[in-house]
């Protein structure tokens, strides 16, 4: 950009900047909407109403196991090729929520259909011990 357009852009910013009305003519009134946080506490300040976050997704994974391989190995992959996993058969899976482990578990199958069994949920303090690490 040349220095006649940037000083064309500039001198239109100031100028809108120019006819924008003080924020201190106008009197704002605060908006209502943070009072319900205020009724759902306890006197310790916690929250108890989660219908809020109640519908917000998050991405579930279920991790088999992990290894790391080479570019070239990589590429020499193909239709019925076994790729060896660090994870032991019968090991408990992974289960993160966003990239956080948040519980274990084993393989079940229903209705023909893959899931997972949760045999171990992990704590907030027993995740907080693992991010210490």
């Amino acid at each position: 950009m040349s220095d006649v357009e940037e000083q064309v852009s500039e001198d239109d910013w100031a100028a809108a900047l120019s006819e924008q009305q003080p924020t201190d003519a106008v009197e704002a009134k605060p908006a209502n909407i943070f009072e319900q946080f205020s009724e759902s506490t306890d006197k310790s300040g916690a929250m108890h109403d989660y219908s809020m976050i109640l519908d917000i997704p998050v991405n579930l994974t279920v991790e088999l196991g992990r290894t790391h391989i080479s570019i070239r190995n990589l590429l020499q992959l193909g239709h019925g090729s076994v790729v060896e996993l660090e994870g032991l058969a019968g090991e408990p899976m992974n289960v993160l929520v966003n990239g956080t482990l948040i519980a274990q578990g084993e393989v079940v199958v229903v209705n023909e259909k893959f899931g997972i069994r949760l045999t171990d949920i992990i704590t907030p303090a027993e995740r907080m011990k693992k991010l210490n690490r």
